[in-house]
């Protein structure tokens, strides 16, 4: 999970975390709630593409889940 505080967005942290993950861990998947259009545009603008979508969470509850994978 990627949680970045709103006074923070914006100066680059997810950006660098997320270069991170992917550069070191071959992060190339990754889950994002529907309901978080700002953390989905986000993940879009670093080249991820929604491949999935459930209408609950893992748990069952009703939280639309976009599975979202790089695009290479």
């Amino acid at each position: 999970m990627l949680f970045i505080l709103s006074n923070e967005i914006g100066n680059g942290l997810g950006k660098n975390m997320l270069s991170y993950g992917i550069e070191k861990y071959s992060i190339n998947e990754l889950t994002v709630n529907e309901q978080n259009p700002n953390a989905k545009n986000f993940y879009k603008h670093m080249g991820f593409d929604v491949y999935k979508r459930t209408d609950t969470d893992g748990q069952g509850e009703p939280y639309p889940l976009l599975y979202m994978r790089l695009n290479k």
